[in-house]
């Protein structure tokens, strides 16, 4: 199977209101054709609702979506040739496998010839070849989100939209079909916008990812560039396990950070109160040279979660860090009683410092 063709999607100014709600302001978002793009945010930020716009089942207020270089603004979902994955899967109970895939192929009025070739084509894809006649009552979650994936592919749409469909599944599989959709969207290379609350599902995804908060774009960019180089607080709170400590800036290249100086790798922001955003796995336990970035507090709580220890660090001032260790025995042994001194070293490289919002 083979998408008949990449497009590109330009959402310009989009805005949607309800009474004095404004649910999306005036949002703007570029996506490559055959790009993978994550809307992650938290309840009530507007990514849904943008997945709306973009699939037709919402009108906006104000902007315009281009899908293909087409004006699709007042189109209807039937007429914009696109595959959507809903978070219940949406599946007819009653129909068997093979007829809950069929099912846009009749309603595109596509030949019924066609439809035997197509259904084998798009379960191939997801895996479940054979399961034509099985009732969907009989298949797991897994299988069921598999089923609404091939529906939404089979007739070779130019976009494919999917609104939290692996927030049903539990953990391992959820990980699992994480990495079955992203080798998934490289072998189909359909564009492709996926709306996640879940961080880590964003990051492990996608070529890009929107961060939305209130309605607006807070920052768009690839994985990696938005974990170490974050806009501002909310996005390093948003992305990864940061704590934020509040920094007074001494010059372009040093913070102070609970009476001592830290010294960054990278400018330090000029404008607004700034936070220090460190990250868990970035601090190590009396590892660095001394007078290197070296932060001393108290052990606070250790809470043992599986393969890692979170430890909490109490700072002078009040401030209180995040440390996290591997939980075998030697990394244990480096970790002080509750209650006693530890010091800590942050790379200058690792040295994040961003305002509390963006300028």
């Amino acid at each position: 199977m083979q998408i008949r063709e990449r497009v590109g999607v330009e959402i310009e100014g989009a805005t949607r209101q309800y009474g004095k709600y404004l649910a999306l302001d005036n949002l703007s978002l570029s996506v490559a054709p055959g790009e993978f793009v994550s809307l992650l945010g938290p309840s009530g930020s507007g990514k849904s609702t943008l997945l709306g716009i973009l699939g037709g089942f919402v009108t906006p207020t104000a902007g315009r979506v281009h899908i293909g270089g087409q004006d699709v603004t007042f189109t209807p979902p039937h007429k914009r040739d696109i595959g959507v994955v809903f978070q219940n899967y949406a599946l007819f109970p009653h129909l068997t496998v093979g007829e809950n895939v069929a099912f846009p192929l009749r309603a595109r009025r596509i030949p019924k010839a066609e439809w035997p070739a197509k259904v084998r084509d798009a379960l191939a894809m997801v895996e479940l070849s054979g399961y034509e006649d099985r009732r969907i009552s009989a298949m797991s979650g897994g299988q069921r989100q598999r089923v609404a994936l091939a529906r939404a592919m089979v007739f070779e749409p130019r976009l494919i939209l999917m609104d939290e469909p692996l927030s049903a599944l539990d953990k391992q599989l959820r990980e699992t079909m994480q990495i079955e959709l992203r080798e998934l969207h490289g072998k189909l290379g359909a564009t492709t916008i996926y709306v996640t609350h879940d961080q880590r599902e964003a990051l492990t995804m996608s070529d890009r990812v929107a961060i939305l908060s209130d309605g607006k774009l807070v920052q768009v960019d690839a994985p990696q560039q938005l974990h170490d180089h974050p806009a501002d607080a909310f996005v390093a709170r948003f992305i990864g396990e940061a704590t934020l400590v509040p920094a007074r800036r001494l010059d372009e290249r040093t913070v102070e950070v609970a009476g001592t100086p830290i010294v960054s790798a990278r400018p330090i922001p000029e404008n607004g109160p700034l936070f220090l955003a460190v990250h868990t796995e970035k601090l190590l336990v009396d590892g660095g040279a001394a007078g290197t970035n070296r932060i001393t507090g108290t052990v606070g709580d250790v809470i043992y979660q599986g393969e890692s220890l979170r430890v909490g660090i109490d700072l002078p001032g009040g401030a209180r860090l995040a440390l996290r260790q591997p939980s075998h025995h030697l990394a244990r042994a480096a970790i002080p009683e509750r209650g006693q001194p530890i010091t800590l070293s942050l790379h200058p490289e690792d040295v994040i410092v961003v305002p509390e919002k963006r300028g």
